[in-house]
């Protein structure tokens, strides 16, 4: 039984801190199960929704042992971890889940019918290597009784407007929507699937991601964010790299600056440049360079950027030259990924106007209107305009959870890494409305699914408002 308050049950699979869970309450619905194995993570989720969430959802859900602790639910959430299938046997469906954690989800499933079943993961679950993975999960589901599309809802939130959820944050992430509706499955399989709720090539009226979005809307005014700062030496790298920028810019005339990789290191192939003592106060500038021949053994992609920067460097060297030795470019002040440049950021003026990420392929710059993907390993964003990095809050409002969302007595570390793993409320919302629009007529044919039809047509265009009013749990109750 529902309560009288909530449209319908849901359960929250790899709950993470809760993204399709604030996306579910924020239509009505009402968890009745969650999991997530890890403690940190968990402990932010109970904190916030009230719910227990530390398990393991291997011990709950099991085919042979069956399926324990987890109620009756009308929408089954999981943003699963990939793990590969074996392709030995040429099985196909549920036997071949047998040792992943899908397998585990299909159970649950197989036990109780779910009227949606809403499955998120990384993109490279449809990419060449995991061609066979995924075709098994359709596979599967259809056995299980479900329509559902041969082809993925691919989809970021930097592509939806503000007003529909969205987030200026490239995301790319594959969204699996699958409806209880056994009678279509032979038909889907005789006549074809359903296309997908959502695409990558989506565009919505009036809104251009490159041109509207401004992620000053997600920022925090201050400079200064505890945790937050540069080092000195990053501060160092980048301010020499702006003065690179602005050296570069007359020098290209109406050209843009370089697309290609910017390689310090492939200057040194010039003999000249390699006999200069770059520890001395002051070194000569030769007037002329001997171009380099590159080794015809090395892969096409390198001979390519190898031959740029050749080039590059060949009509620049007499301002390149006294560059490196100023910012002391080649000495241990510069490792080798910082003496890389990879700018992405079209005509802006200056490498602080800018967003960087420092990366082992080097010092990656981009236009300021989206953030490159949140990620759970240390590549924090370095926001140009405020000189730091970006702030734990910050990366939360960019997966779409409110200021009011807690991440008690845990390091910024911790959040960093459950912002990188989670899900952008905007993105599930989106594509849940989607799919209950596109399945409507299935849905209505039982009680659970018109009461998800119901919560749909009720719903707002976006969770943010409803969200605003979020309070954690702790305090809901004290």
């Amino acid at each position: 039984m529902r309560s009288s308050s909530s449209s319908f049950r849901f359960i929250d699979l790899f709950a993470g801190v809760g993204g399709f869970h604030a996306a579910m309450k924020a239509m009505g619905g009402e968890c009745v199960y969650a999991v997530e194995i890890d403690e940190q993570a968990a402990r932010v989720y109970e904190h916030n929704w009230g719910h227990s969430a530390l398990g393991d959802v291997t011990l709950d859900a099991d085919d042979d042992l069956g399926v324990m602790n987890v109620p009756d639910h009308d929408v089954l959430c999981a943003g699963f971890p990939c793990q590969p299938f074996s392709k030995s046997g040429a099985q196909r469906g549920m036997d071949e889940t047998r040792g992943t954690l899908f397998f585990n989800i299909a159970s649950i499933i197989k036990a109780h019918r779910p009227s949606i079943v809403l499955l998120e993961n990384v993109r490279n679950l449809i990419g060449p290597r995991h061609e066979h993975e995924y075709a098994v999960i359709i596979e599967t589901l259809r056995e299980l009784g479900y329509h559902v599309s041969d082809q993925p809802a691919v989809f970021s939130p930097h592509l939806l407007p503000p007003e529909l959820g969205g987030a200026p944050q490239v995301r790319e992430r594959v969204f699996i929507t699958a409806t209880y509706a056994p009678d279509q499955v032979s038909k889907d399989r005789e006549w074809g699937a359903p296309k997908p709720v959502a695409t990558m090539l989506d565009r919505f009226a009036g809104f251009e991601p490159k041109r509207d979005w401004e992620i000053e809307t997600m920022l925090d005014d201050s400079h200064n964010v505890p945790g937050c700062e540069l080092t000195p030496a990053q501060a160092h790298w980048i301010d020499a790299w702006d003065e690179f920028v602005k050296i570069m810019r007359p020098l290209m005339g109406d050209r843009p600056l370089p697309g290609h990789p910017i390689w310090a290191d492939s200057w040194l192939d010039f003999p000249e440049v390699a006999r200069i003592d770059w520890t001395a106060k002051s070194i000569p500038v030769p007037q002329s360079v001997t171009v380099p021949v590159i080794d015809e053994a090395l892969p096409a992609w390198k001979r390519s950027h190898l031959q740029k920067n050749h080039d590059m460097f060949r009509r620049h060297f007499r301002d390149l030259i006294p560059w490196a030795h100023r910012w002391e470019i080649f000495s241990d002040r510069f490792p080798s990924s910082r003496r890389k440049l990879e700018w992405q950021a079209q005509d802006t003026k200056s490498l602080w106007d800018t967003v960087m990420h420092l990366r082992p392929s080097g010092l990656r710059a981009k236009r300021a209107n989206y953030l490159p993907a949140l990620v759970a390993i240390n590549q924090t964003s370095i926001i140009g305009s405020r000189e730091r990095r970006v702030s734990p809050r910050e990366t939360a409002r960019l997966q779409g959870l409110p200021d009011s969302f807690a991440f008690p007595n845990q390091p910024a570390s911790a959040t960093y890494r459950q912002m990188g793993n989670g899900v952008n409320v905007g993105a599930v919302w989106h594509i849940f409305r989607e799919h209950i629009r596109r399945d409507e007529g299935y849905l209505v044919r039982s009680e659970a699914g018109s009461s998800l039809v119901r919560a749909m047509r009720s719903a707002p265009d976006r969770p943010n408002e409803i969200l605003a009013k979020h309070v954690p749990a702790h305090l809901a109750t004290n």
